[in-house]
Formats: C-alpha cells, sequence, structure tokens
C-alpha cells in the first residue's frame, strides 16, 4: 500500500474526526473506520509514499528539526476523484514549508511520492470518507457542515503503513 508521514491529533481532535466517521457510517457512507484493516488513525499526511524503505524514510524524517505541534481551522469539505471526501484544513506558510521539507527528505531517500504530495502539489486534507457514491454527497457534506467550524491539534507525529495499520512513532514533529 503506502508509507504515510503523519500528524496525529490529540485525543479531543481525534474523538471528534472518529466521531465523524461514525456517523458517516451510520449513514451507510464508507470510511477508514471500514477500510482494510480498521485501525486507521484520524490525521493528516505530510507525504505518502508509494515505494520505500522504511529505516531510510525514518532516518531522514527524524533528522528533520522538530518545529512542535500544529494548529489546523476546519472549514469545509473537499471531495476527491474516485469517492474520497475530507475536511478542508487551513494551514499556515509554516505548516505549507513543514509539508515541503518532509516530502522533499522523503523523496531524498529514494522513496516514490504519490503525485499529490509533491512539492507544490499537497492539498492539506483530513479523511472523511472513501469510496463514497454521488448519491451521497450530500450526506456527507451535511455531516461535515454540522461539525463545522472545526480546529484540530496535532501533538505529535508518526509514519503509518496504510496497507497494516503499523505504526512508527516520531520522537519530533516535523
Amino acid at each position: 500500500m503506502a508509507l504515510a508521514v503523519c500528524l496525529l491529533f490529540d485525543r479531543a481532535g481525534d474523538r471528534a474526526v472518529r466521531g465523524l466517521w461514525s456517523r458517516l457510517e451510520a449513514e451507510g457512507v464508507p470510511t477508514l473506520l471500514s477500510l482494510t484493516h480498521g485501525r486507521h488513525r484520524a490525521h493528516l499526511s505530510y507525504a505518502v509514499a508509494l515505494a520505500w524503505d522504511l529505516d531510510f524514510v525514518h532516518d531522514a524524517v527524524s533528522a528533520l528539526p522538530d518545529s512542535g505541534p500544529v494548529t489546523l481551522a476546519v472549514h469545509g469539505t473537499l471531495f476527491f476523484p474516485r469517492g474520497r471526501a475530507a475536511l478542508a484544513a487551513s494551514v499556515t506558510a509554516d505548516v505549507a514549508a513543514r509539508q515541503d521539507r518532509v516530502a522533499r527528505a522523503v523523496v531524498g531517500t529514494g522513496s516514490m511520492l504519490h503525485h499529490h504530495y509533491e512539492p507544490g502539489q499537497w492539498v492539506p486534507h483530513v479523511s472523511a470518507a472513501t469510496r463514497v457514491k454521488r448519491s451521497q454527497l450530500g450526506t456527507v457534506a451535511r455531516l461535515v457542515h454540522d461539525i463545522l467550524p472545526l480546529t484540530l491539534h496535532a501533538e505529535s507525529a508518526a509514519l503509518i503503513d496504510s496497507g497494516t495499520g503499523e505504526i512508527w512513532p516520531l520522537a519530533t514533529i516535523p
């Protein structure tokens, strides 16, 4: 599958996103709760590698400076091709620069970065739903609207294998 460099939310943020996932699932909209292994975490991905060497990526990302916690303001809904829906997170210039550093560090290991995470191509988002049917778009928009505005605090970071749910916490927040 993929290896993601993720910001992980504090307990309140994780609870808010997982609560949205539960409400979407109750309406018949698939989310990360029911996708693959079912151990997905609420997160914001800085970079997603499609081919990688875990040790190289871990070392490269761990060598980046600790930039501390991140606060994200969520103001809307994004719909991506192939049935993906997400919370639209606004980010500061600092967070955009962090993402750029992380993406470049991952590429520097020889990893193949997903094109949506290449420098200058990143759309910051928090996954809300997967495999959304066109007829469900209104349901997703309504349920996301019900929790807005939303402030999320990322207080840790990790590498996560999306195929297995395995997680490697990072000592710092790049």
